[in-house]
């Protein structure tokens, strides 16, 4: 299982959102904790940045993930239109 770290602006972002939108983020980002290479509909490999991005509703979470230390670093998180800025 890969462990989870949130920059400072992922922290702020779901502290700024509704609590039950955040606990749901949360959950889904545990999920893919699991096994991040997991087969998923809503993660897509980003084209112009290494990372990934996860869509939760209208809310997108971009993220790395570090195979060699085993660990999910999510980037930040917004509403869609603001995420890719």
């Amino acid at each position: 299982m890969f462990s989870i770290e949130y920059s400072k602006a992922a922290r702020k972002a779901l502290k700024a959102m509704p609590r039950n939108t955040a606990r749901l983020i949360m959950e889904k980002v545990e999920t893919l904790a699991i096994d991040p290479m997991a087969p998923n509909n809503n993660v897509r490999k980003l084209t112009n940045h290494p990372g990934y991005r996860l869509r939760i509703g209208d809310w997108r979470v971009v993220y790395l993930v570090h195979e060699q230390a085993l660990l999910i670093a999510v980037v930040r998180i917004a509403a869609r239109g603001d995420v890719y800025q």
